[in-house]
């Protein structure tokens, strides 16, 4: 992007920004949103490790333990990639790169948003599991939480933004379609 579209985009958005200010911008935002979910997926990993280590877990059958392995693993790779920005902003720092740190980074917190629901839902699978002795209302309700996570984390978000977009008609030719498809609107920030 050559420094004319970079001041036309800011410009379209309202702000009157650099593409280094717009990137500083941009990665404290992120800095605030992943302090967040990285300090829940720690709290819930951290509990998860203590979990084999009490007495009950030697009497858990075999599914039941596996699931805890499986939880236990996407809980470390939730911790993993919402700390990673912090470990990838350290090797890049200086580099005049924080156009692509805020790229990967935005990329390695979507994975670890996936990866901590998936460790939410599993875990409750596992405590309705024992908690309650049915595995049919275990699986019933993990499987309702984790529908929750998709409607209020994925769904809503997406239905927002083109509601938005829509009303202001500020898409640009082709962007309607991909916004349909999934994507976003590249011109909107938050």
């Amino acid at each position: 992007m050559t420094r004319d579209e970079a001041a036309a985009a800011a410009a379209a958005d309202g702000r009157d920004e650099s593409p280094q200010e717009r990137a500083d911008r941009l990665w404290s935002e992120m800095l605030q949103e992943v302090r967040v979910s990285q300090t829940g997926a720690q709290i819930l990993f951290g509990f998860l490790v203590s979990v084999a280590f009490t007495p009950r877990f030697a009497a858990l059958p075999d599914f039941d333990r596996n699931l805890y392995v499986v939880t236990v693993l996407l809980g470390a790779i939730a911790t993993g990639s919402l700390i990673a920005p912090v470990a990838f902003h350290r090797f890049l720092a200086g580099h005049d790169m924080k156009p692509e740190l805020i790229r990967v980074a935005g990329r390695l917190i979507s994975v670890g948003l996936l990866t901590l629901a998936l460790t939410i839902a599993a875990a409750l699978l596992l405590l309705l599991r024992t908690a309650t002795g049915n595995p049919a209302l275990a699986w019933g309700l993990s499987a309702f939480v984790l529908l929750w996570f998709t409607v209020t984390w994925l769904v809503l978000p997406q239905v927002v933004l083109r509601r938005t977009a829509s009303r202001r008609g500020d898409w640009a030719p082709g962007e309607r379609a991909d916004a349909e498809r999934g994507g976003t609107n590249p011109r909107r920030t938050t």
